[in-house]
């Protein structure tokens, strides 16, 4: 890349300072700053590196006068709760950290194409009716969507506006959406191989919302995975992702197991929960009950002792699913398509 020409201000600074300072045409910077595909990836990161350098801010609203594109996506995360529940809502979305890590996932893939994230809140057919007006109204050029509840209506909703949009996980119901997930049912088997590997004969499970697609398939792999171990029988409690119903759970599970050896928790704000349970009865993590959990989120290192969980590669399906995103916006009528992404189990100390 040539040297940056250092103009004075970012207002002063033009596509042909950035084109001089990568090395290539005015032309090619403009592909690359509105998303135009066939460009050479070399180049394009060549010219993301000069705009970064020369500090050039696009001229979002001359763009949209081009594409007219609004040049920005929503991000939607959206659920079923009731009217008038926006604050409690918010609260339990950042109070979960896989919420940061699907943001996290998306800022690095868009922040380097120049657009940004809006970030919307939608559980009451009220906030669903303003999202769908939002987008209509080409205040977004489409949606990344976190649905936290399978009776969610807005994917549908979106499904028949005809807004380009991506579902973060399968959905509930078959519509012919975008979406990327990971191989849950490969995870659970990990977990259930991982232990029965450990010497855990006496071994449970607490599942997560069964009216999930998440929960039902991890759940259902695990139980796969344990017969073929041999296991007729593993003792479950339900739970609903978050800790306080992971120690509920796990409460339920050592009434009704008190010899258990081991437990998979199908997501880690669970897991924590249940290992506050097994301490409060003097149970030894991993000596007495070893235990695995779900996501490699910042609730596994959390734990005391550090949770064996099941990696959920999130960072790496937001950005696919920003990628997906694009790939829609820029082509209209583009067929629904998914990836599912391979789980990892990663070892620590709980087992």
């Amino acid at each position: 890349m040539r040297q940056d020409p250092s103009p004075s201000s970012g207002s002063s600074i033009t596509l042909e300072d950035v084109a001089r300072a990568a090395g290539v045409s005015r032309s090619t910077v403009s592909r690359v700053i509105n998303g135009i595909r066939n460009v050479d990836p070399a180049i394009q990161e060549t010219v993301r590196q000069a705009i970064a350098t020369t500090g050039y801010v696009p001229n979002h609203a001359a763009r949209s006068l081009v594409t007219r594109r609004a040049g920005a996506i929503a991000l939607v995360v959206s659920g079923a709760g009731g009217e008038g529940a926006d604050a409690p809502f918010a609260g339990q979305v950042f109070a979960d950290p896989f919420f940061g890590r699907v943001v996290g996932g998306i800022v690095s893939f868009l922040r380097p194409r120049g657009i940004h994230p809006i970030l919307m809140f939608a559980e009451t057919a009220e906030t669903h009716a303003q999202v769908l007006t939002h987008l209509r109204h080409g205040n977004a050029d489409g949606a990344l969507l976190v649905s936290t509840h399978a009776a969610d209506p807005l994917p549908r909703l979106l499904v028949e506006a005809r807004v380009p949009a991506v579902l973060f996980a399968r959905p509930a119901e078959p519509i012919p959406i975008s979406y990327v997930d990971v191989d849950h049912r490969a995870g659970a088997k990990l977990a259930a191989d991982h232990l029965v590997a450990r010497g855990r004969h006496r071994v449970a499970t607490i599942s997560g919302p069964l009216d999930v697609p998440a929960g039902q398939s991890r759940l259902t792999g695990f139980l796969d995975a344990m017969a073929a171990h041999g296991h007729a029988y593993v003792p479950r409690a339900e739970g609903g992702f978050t800790h306080h119903s992971g120690e509920a759970a796990m409460e339920l599970l050592l009434a009704e197991q008190p010899g258990l050896d081991g437990v998979f928790v199908a997501n880690d704000l669970m897991a924590q929960g249940a290992l506050v349970a097994l301490r409060h009865h003097g149970r030894r993590v991993p000596e007495d009950v070893a235990v695995v959990g779900f996501d490699d989120s910042s609730a596994a290192t959390a734990c005391r002792p550090p949770l064996t969980t099941v990696r959920h590669p999130v960072e790496d399906m937001a950005g696919e699913m920003a990628r997906m995103l694009l790939a829609h916006i820029e082509q209209p009528g583009r067929p629904a398509t998914a990836k599912i992404f391979d789980p990892v189990l990663v070892v620590r100390d709980s087992t």
